[in-house]
């Protein structure tokens, strides 16, 4: 069906060449040819990242769509491609108070798999889909290996998620009920990666949701939708940052909006690590982007239990050029965040909840109006583990 390569696998789509996506190695400039799936630069190592800048274009100009997909226009994607599609999106703002001020909570744990990765994988995958993909692997802590064989399953993709042994159960559980191999790793989270690399540079097509870029447009989305449901831009938004996409995905969303004359400042964006794994922060306190990886020490909030972030010059960048920050919250304080946001009606895994003690934390320097992302459903976390 192809020729296989280095780093991954080139089909020839017998369609047309319109879905070609811009896209080049942030290291040595190497372009993909038109219908790769390489997975990082064949040359150098590199990773990939877009070459053209996101754009902003609402339902109004491209047609009604469902979910995410009403942004479709911003995919930079062909027209003839078919949307691999779960409802993604559209997830709820909503208002609560926090120390007699209004706090906005973007309920991203609501998306079908119960995960932000949605908005990022229906992209990647329908992408997949339309070069005539059948096979395609995945490792994940949970979270992305879940959503990876929700839309595999959707899309008539066989897929393997390579996870680490430590992952949830329910998360690992999940990713079973969908369809796809699950192929368990002993250690450190980084062994997982290590082992799906093997298998994708002996050709197997590898949809990382930290590898690809594809999903970087997906997640802009976030942006999208906040801006819409606040009617302005925010002034400071805080996610939990592992590998970094999503904050840098949102960040590029509003990036976009600015550039479409929205009124506004560029919202402060703020990353928030568990500090038993905290590469991001490390480099942000010490101002030293050379710092790329930590020990991945234990955590409950394995989603972010990341030890070296491939995107972390560019999350980096957009948190320095935004005027926000990267902080570490202590691991006694994730259990308990949990408890309290669950008080408020949201029920988040640990990996989400990071995000409440940074809050409190930083309160007074946070500029308004202010958004949460709670990124991970509580039904995945298993109490004990």
């Amino acid at each position: 069906m192809g020729k296989s390569g280095l780093k991954g696998i080139t089909f020839q789509n017998a369609m047309n060449d319109k879905g070609k996506i811009n896209i080049k190695c942030t290291q040595c400039g190497y372009i993909p040819a038109s219908g790769s799936i390489e997975y990082c630069c064949p040359i150098c190592g590199g990773i990939f990242d877009f070459e053209q800048i996101f754009e902003y274009h609402p339902s109004s100009e491209w047609g009604d769509q469902p979910g995410i997909w009403r942004f479709w226009g911003s995919f930079g994607l062909t027209r003839d491609l078919t949307a691999v599609s779960l409802g993604e999106g559209n997830t709820p703002l909503v208002w609560d108070q926090v120390r007699k001020k209004k706090v906005a909570f973007k309920l991203d744990f609501l998306n079908p798999t119960g995960s932000y990765k949605d908005r990022g994988t229906t992209v990647l995958i329908s992408r997949l889909l339309w070069l005539g993909v059948k096979y395609a692997i995945e490792d994940s802590s949970g979270n992305a290996g879940a959503s990876f064989a929700a839309y595999c399953s959707r899309a008539g993709i066989h897929g393997k998620v390579y996870v680490p042994d430590y992952a949830s159960g329910p998360k690992r559980a999940q990713i079973e009920a969908y369809g796809s191999e699950i192929v368990p790793v002993p250690g450190p989270r980084s062994n997982a990666s290590e082992a799906v690399q093997a298998e994708a540079d002996g050709g197997s097509v590898y949809a990382s949701h930290a590898y690809q870029p594809y999903v970087l447009p997906g997640y802009a989305t976030a942006a999208y939708e906040i801006y819409e449901q606040l009617g302005c831009l925010p002034g400071s938004v805080l996610v939990p940052v592992g590998q970094g996409s999503f904050l840098l995905g949102i960040g590029r969303g509003f990036e976009a909006l600015l550039r479409r004359k929205v009124l506004g400042e560029m919202p402060q964006m703020i990353g928030v690590q568990s500090q038993a794994c905290a590469p991001l922060w490390a480099a942000f306190q010490n101002d030293d982007p050379g710092i790329t990886g930590v020990e991945e020490g234990v955590t409950l909030a394995e989603g972010i239990r990341i030890g070296k972030p491939l995107r972390s010059a560019q999350v980096l960048d957009m948190v320095k050029s935004s005027g926000g920050w990267i902080t570490a919250v202590r691991e006694n304080k994730i259990l308990p965040a949990m408890k309290d946001l669950a008080s408020r009606g949201f029920y988040v895994e640990p990996t989400s909840a990071v995000v409440w003690p940074a809050l409190l934390n930083d309160f007074d320097q946070l500029r308004e109006p202010v958004v949460v992302v709670l990124t991970g459903s509580g039904l995945k976390f298993e109490a004990g583990s």
